[in-house]
């Protein structure tokens, strides 16, 4: 049975999004069918297409009361819109649908697990959010609450640990049959840690144990929670909040860790080996993950940062929210790579080739401009013995606009910087990176789409992502040496 809440939120939402014109989205990148889309939720495969369920507040392109909107692929770069799947119509989570979870359950049908929200005023008078965790289960369009829920609340948890902080469910199955479940809380320390719970059938949930503890190490409360084995290591993803930087990783704030390490399956234990940020760059963040029919392990991220939520193509848009590019993960040398999705490879065309170019001062080249466009890009001093110093391509430019990636040799530092873009607002415009160069050489692939731009560095050893709601007019590429750099240049057209 659909709620009149559903039901309503369904009805509008068709309406306004039909008023949205394609051109107005990005090209190839999930946006919000209309009104505000934060994280990803219950990425998965189901009868034969790929799921994305996000975090959504129709009404209006601000953060409101969480519903889960919903979309298919056949290929995770175009997107067909389904009805909202979720709304906040119990008494368990009248105060928001918060991010969750999806798997495939024996029978066929379609396990949701997501976060129920109820506000709840406290004796000092300030409002605080229960939260706890809650099931639904449908058939890919349709999806009904389960009457038990919710299936885990504060009498689940040990103790010392928080009612408020409660959030985000992330179910697997074990080799062995049992279900399991990652869900962010935060002890009476105030730092953040992930609960594993058990099941032996999706629907009754008991604790097992602390699976990973912060320990005050990466921020506090650690969101958005996945677990995944790769290339004979296991990965564990998180967002903490609240990060403090270490050297050039983890500038964010609220960002994104990636901690690799070995599990043990008989004892749930998860040793850690070594930790990186995920994105260095300025629009990621809760990231969730699949392995496809053929084997590899995606990743789709929510592509804003929540300290840049006021930069936005006008203050009167009915859409505001986009994902990242689906990424293909690796692991080498206890590092995550990543590399946009292979797929992306058939929405190529107009390709144009420049070899060998000399850059010292501005230049421009023929067909190199756009803003839907991959381009590979390698530099190189012209003169080991003179390095360059300083390297920058310019993009989304016109006279007026322009965001730039800039390379400083002598620091093997890479800058992402959109202060130039249009915004009106003071608000978090560059991120830096350390990068690997040897003798000034870097790699770069750069995919834009209309609204971002995500570049992939040596061939995915570190990613950096950024928003920019530049006018479409301003397509202009131009790439700057202060001194004299060597360039080979790949650019094609994304359609």
């Amino acid at each position: 049975m659909i709620s009149q809440t559903l039901r309503e939120a369904r009805k509008y939402e068709e309406a306004l999004g039909k008023l949205i014109k394609s051109e107005e989205r990005p090209s190839f990148h999930l946006s919000v069918r209309t009104g505000w889309m934060n994280d990803p939720n219950g990425f998965s495969y189901y009868k034969g297409e790929y799921h994305m369920f996000y975090q959504y507040y129709p009404y209006d392109s601000q953060w409101g009361p969480m519903h889960w909107g919903h979309a298919v692929s056949k290929d995770l770069l175009h997107w067909e819109y389904l009805p909202a799947a979720l709304a906040p119509d119990e008494f368990y989570d009248r105060d928001g649908c918060f991010s969750g979870s999806a798997m495939e359950l024996p029978d066929g049908r379609q396990l949701l697990m997501y976060t129920g929200v109820v506000r709840e005023r406290q004796k000092n008078g300030g409002i605080c959010e229960v939260q706890t965790q809650c099931i639904a289960v449908g058939d890919g369009m349709d999806y009904e609450k389960y009457e038990k829920n919710p299936v885990l609340d504060e009498t689940d948890l040990p103790e010392g640990c928080s009612r408020f902080d409660f959030r985000d469910p992330k179910l697997w199955k074990k080799k062995d049959g049992t279900y399991c479940c990652l869900v962010g809380n935060r002890p009476a320390d105030g730092s953040g840690h992930l609960l594993l719970f058990t099941s032996p059938n999706g629907f009754q949930w008991n604790y097992k144990k602390v699976f990973c503890a912060n320990h005050h190490r990466f921020g506090l409360m650690w969101e958005c929670p996945d677990f995944f084995e790769l290339d004979g290591k296991w990965v564990l993803l998180t967002s903490p909040q609240d990060m403090r930087p270490q050297g050039f990783e983890y500038h964010n704030g609220n960002g994104t860790l990636c901690l690799i390490g070995d599990y043990d399956e008989i004892t749930d234990s998860f040793a850690e080996e070594c930790n990186q940020s995920i994105d260095y760059g300025i629009d990621f963040y809760a990231p969730q993950t699949i392995l496809t029919p053929d084997g590899r392990r995606v990743m789709i991220g929510w592509m804003q940062n929540w300290d840049t939520c006021s930069l936005r193509i006008s203050d009167h848009t009915s859409w505001y929210g986009q994902m990242s590019l689906p990424r293909e993960l690796s692991v080498k040398n206890g590092r995550l790579y990543q590399a946009p999705l292979r797929e992306l490879l058939n929405l190529r065309k107009n390709k144009t080739v420049h070899k060998n170019v000399s850059v010292s001062g501005v230049v421009r080249l023929d067909g190199v401009n756009g803003r839907k466009v991959d381009m590979q890009l390698t530099i190189c001093p012209k003169d080991k013995e003179t390095m360059y110093r300083k390297f920058a391509v310019r993009f989304a430019q016109n006279e007026e606009f322009y965001t730039s990636l800039s390379f400083r040799p002598s620091e093997s530092i890479l800058k992402i910087d959109r202060k130039f873009s249009g915004s009106r607002r003071a608000i978090i415009h560059q991120r830096r990176s350390m990068v690997n160069s040897k003798n000034g050489e870097i790699k770069l692939r750069m995919i834009l789409d209309r609204f971002s731009v995500e570049v992939f560095v040596n061939d995915g050893e570190q990613v950096m992502t950024a928003t920019m709601y530049t006018e479409q007019e301003a397509d202009g590429i131009s790439f700057f040496a202060d001194g004299e750099a060597v360039i080979d240049v790949e650019k094609y057209d994304l359609d």
